[in-house]
Parts: C-alpha cells; structure tokens; sequence
C-alpha cells in the first residue's frame, strides 16, 4: 500500500529544508565575512569562555607594553639629567683645582667662588627638573613637590625618599624615577670608610691626607669610633711630637711619637699621614664616614674660599679644606655613576620585556585564532557546498510542487 503525500506536507517538508540549508549557507557567509568560527557562545561554550580568558590576557599585555613605553621615557630623561649633573660636577671639580693654586689673590678666589655658586645654580636647576606632565622627576613619591630648595648652608630637600614606580610586566613593578635624596645627599664623604679633618684652631700648617683602610679586619672593630691626633711642640728643642686618642671609648691608641712630615700614621687597620709642620696643641681627627648632600659640600668649598686669608698657615687651611671638597665630589660623582648603572640596567630589563612581551602577544594571537577563528579555505569550501545543495533543493522543490494531475487530463 502506498502512502499518500499531501501538497501540505510537500510545501512544509519542503520550505522546512531551504530553511535550514539557507540557515547554514548563512552562517558560512557570516563566519567567512567576520572570520570567526565562534558567533556566539553558545555555539562553542568551551572555546568561547577560554578565549575571552585568553583576550583579556593579551589586552593586558598590551597594557604592560604601553606602560613601559612609559617608564623608558622617564628613564630616559632621568638618565639624560644625571647625565647633566655628572658634567657640572667635572666643571666643579676642575674649579676646586684651581682654586688649590697657593698663588691665587683673593680677587681669584672670589672669582672662583662665584663659579661655584653658578655651578650650584645650575645643579638646583637639574634636581628640581620636571617631566612634560609636571611631575618632578627627583622628589620620590611627592611628585608635585618642588624637591631642592637653597639654604644659608647648601640646600634642603622637600621630596621623600621613594621612587614611583610603574606595573610593566605580570609579576614585575618597575622603578621609574630617582629620589632626590639618593642622588644629591647620599654621597658619602672621605675616602668612603672615615674622613680626617684639621681643627679649625690649628695654627700650623699641616695638611692631613684622605687615608686608606690598610688592615679590613682590624678596621671593621672601629668602624663607628673617632679619633683625635693631637700635637705637642717642645718649645726648648722645637720637637714635635704626636699622639693618637679613640675618643669614643677614651683610650689612648698611639704615642706620644716623634713626627716625621708625610710618614704613615697607622692604627686600628686605617693609615694616612700629615704634611707640613704642625705647632703645639693643633689636632686633626678621624670620624666615621657619613652621607653629605653635594650642595653643602658645595658651599663649604665657597665659604672657605671666601674666608681663606694669607700666608702658610691660611693656605694650609684652605688646602685641607679643598682637599676635603674634592673628595666628596669624587665620591658623589662615584654616587650618579652608581644611580646612572641603576638606570641604564632598568632599560635593559625594559628591553627584555618588550621581547618577552611580543613573543606573549604572538601566542595570544595564536591561541585566539585556534579557539574562535575559522579556517578561510575550509568555509568557503564549505560555502560553495552549502551554494550547490541549496540550489539543488530549491530546483527539486520546484519541481515537487509544480506536479499535478490537472497536467495529464
């Protein structure tokens, strides 16, 4: 027995099926023109979720790669300052050895005197440099806040000791500015273990050298202590003797000696010696390193200058005073090297980043297009199938229902 087909089943049974090929001719046409696989999620819930989890990785990423493009433009000017105050630095340096020159007047002096006070303008300018958005590059985390202001006695600094810092990877935070702090007042002052200076009562003209550490085990014992060198002088016979006091723990140390200009005086692991002649009762000490900001150091080399007066003694003064300016300028120069080192080191870390950060942003990429992204030869194949079949059924549909039995009477 057959079955009978009604025209009704042959047009819903019919339009049912050009409604599907058509559905999923389009469906190939929207993943070939937006080239994705995934339109929506519920059409792979799995890759759907793990790419959006992947997508908000890569903006992230992207993110990480704007802010260090940030951070390498504040190192960069950060470098290019300190690179600045490295060069006054020399300038103040090569002032100081002239200004070591016995045969100098004291219309020289003051001319020189007045050259430091331009370099030390010109040091107060680089310190308080702002970035283009207003932000002081060396006042740590106060970074509206002018850092350096001058002082009867060099300058004062308002910044914090911080450093602003920037998120340039997954688990790095990077610093991206200086203190203040770190790079104008914590030089160290001396030879960087002690520092040995005249008194200012002395009435000859000895001269006391930096000194070295010759003996680190004996010295690391003394580390903190001071020390006095005292002078007696024979009035009958002129001999002049010396005797070394540990002034922290009030003990005597060495002597009384005979003094021989420029031999060694050694003690507890430290040696220097003292040139010139030194009258009774004139004392130099020994002290403890300690961080000095440049500007006072600065104005200690213009006060002496100002206030040097003539003659063996003065020059004597003087000498001691410039020697002891000079070596805390080597010492701060050391210090923006040093900051310099830590700069240049964070831009390479900023270029390892970026490299890291761009192979990241191929594999994001990658995993995108593996999770959402249709593969364009297989859909147009594809297309041109779903093509074909539609139009076959749409002729057999028109054919199925063109039949009638009105045709054959």
């Amino acid at each position: 027995m057959v079955a009978r087909i009604s025209t009704n089943m042959i047009y819903d049974r019919g339009v049912t099926q050009l409604s599907t090929l058509q559905s999923n001719l389009l469906r190939t046409q929207l993943q070939l023109s937006t080239g994705r696989r995934v339109l929506t999620p519920a059409d792979d819930p799995v890759a759907s979720a793990r790419s959006l989890e992947v997508t908000q990785s890569q903006q992230m990423n992207e993110q990480f790669s704007l802010n260090r493009q940030t951070a390498r433009s504040s190192l960069d000017q950060v470098d290019t300052v300190l690179q600045s105050v490295g060069d006054v630095y020399t300038d103040i340096q090569d002032t100081l050895l002239q200004a070591g020159n016995p045969a100098l007047s004291p219309a020289d002096r003051e001319a020189l005197a007045v050259d430091l006070e331009a370099s030390m303008k010109d040091l107060l300018g680089l310190a308080n440099t702002a970035d283009g958005t207003g932000n002081y590059l060396f006042s740590g985390y106060k970074s509206t806040t002018l850092p350096f202001a001058l002082t009867a006695s060099g300058a004062t600094y308002y910044g914090d000791q911080g450093q602003r810092e920037l998120r340039v990877g997954a688990t790095r935070t990077l610093p991206i500015s200086a203190s203040g702090s770190e790079v104008f007042e914590q030089n160290i002052t001396g030879n960087g273990n002690f520092l040995t200076k005249p008194d200012p009562a002395n009435k000859g003209n000895g001269i006391i050298s930096p000194g070295t550490v010759v003996d680190a085990v004996a010295r690391q014992q003394h580390t903190a202590d001071t020390y006095s060198i005292s002078f007696t002088k024979d009035a009958t016979t002129g001999l002049v003797q010396y005797s070394v006091n540990n002034d922290t723990t009030s003990t005597p140390v060495v002597g009384p000696v005979d003094f021989k200009s420029g031999e060694p005086i050694t003690f507890d692991g430290i040696s220097f010696n003292v040139t010139g002649a030194p009258e009774d009762l004139d004392k130099f000490t020994v002290e403890p390193s300690k961080n000095q900001s440049v500007f006072e150091t600065v104005h200690n080399a213009i006060t002496a200058l100002r206030t040097a007066g003539t003659g063996p003694i003065a020059n004597s003064k003087l000498t001691n005073a410039l020697n002891e300016a000079n070596q805390n300028m080597r010492n701060a120069a050391d210090n923006v090297l040093s900051v310099l080192a830590t700069v240049g080191a964070r831009g390479k870390e900023l270029d390892y980043l970026d490299s890291s950060g761009s192979e990241f942003d191929i594999q994001y990429k990658a995993q995108i297009s593996d999770l959402v992204e249709v593969d364009p030869i297989e859909a147009a194949s594809r297309f041109a199938q779903q093509t074909t079949n539609l139009q076959a059924a749409q002729q057999t549909f028109k054919t199925a229902t063109s039949l009638s039995l009105f045709n054959y009477i």
